[in-house]
């Protein structure tokens, strides 16, 4: 007898209650890709790839990710090489732990620690708000790689200084300065915006608030991840 399997959309975005769903899985339609609105971990373990978007403080996000049984799933999928892009907070949630409130414990996926930017009294630079909120530019992270670091993620296709669009009071500092895939300055504080793990990738910025040049980077994330 024929089984009919159905297959799972080309990206799950996972739902954990205090994040903005709808302009991730709108930019997701505007590419072509299938998605699907998951929470449940049997729906992590069927997922061709993952999407963890996020706002809000990093210890509620992982409270509500633990409330929903969600943490060994994830960890475990991305063990087994399933790929997950990190938007803004989620970003923030792959990494080991965040000063935000308190010391929380993150997903340990990357090992690093997340950290607040300055405060405005500290930086004396006009205009110098937090959070950091709007448009900024993208840098290599390195004068001497020639844009390597950029080859096979989805900023390979992404001009140097292309501006996108962010909301955020802490940033993640990597351990392994290689996993730094991209660098923004604000104030002064030159911070991680892009980082790459073998399949894990992370953005502290919006990629589908940031116009054409994010749903291109959604594209290349999904070609170099045959999505």
């Amino acid at each position: 007898m024929k089984i009919n399997v159905t297959k799972a959309p080309d990206v799950s975005i996972i739902d954990y209650g205090i994040n903005n769903l709808k302009s991730v899985s709108k930019a997701f339609e505007k590419i072509g890709r299938t998605y699907r609105i998951i929470d449940e971990p049997d729906d992590v373990f069927s997922a061709q790839s993952l999407i963890l978007p996020g706002i809000g403080a990093f210890g509620d996000g992982m409270n509500a990710l633990r409330e929903k049984g969600l943490i060994e799933p994830i960890r475990q999928r991305i063990r087994e090489g399933t790929p997950i892009l990190g938007i803004c907070l989620g970003m923030q949630m792959l990494f080991t732990e965040s000063e935000e409130f308190g010391l929380h414990r993150g997903l340990d996926l990357i090992p690093g620690r997340v950290v607040p930017f300055k405060q405005p009294d500290e930086v004396n630079i006009k205009g110098y708000k937090i959070p950091h909120m709007g448009w900024n530019e993208l840098n290599k992270p390195g004068p001497d790689d020639n844009g390597l670091k950029w080859v096979n993620t989805l900023l390979e296709n992404t001009v140097e200084g292309t501006d996108v669009y962010f909301v955020h009071s802490f940033y993640p500092i990597p351990e392994n300065r290689e996993e730094v895939i991209a660098t923004t300055v604000y104030g002064n504080q030159e911070f991680c915006s892009v980082a790459v793990k073998n399949n894990i990738t992370g953005t502290q910025f919006h990629p589908e608030k940031s116009g054409e040049a994010g749903l291109n980077m959604l594209k290349e994330f999904c070609k170099i991840n045959k999505i």
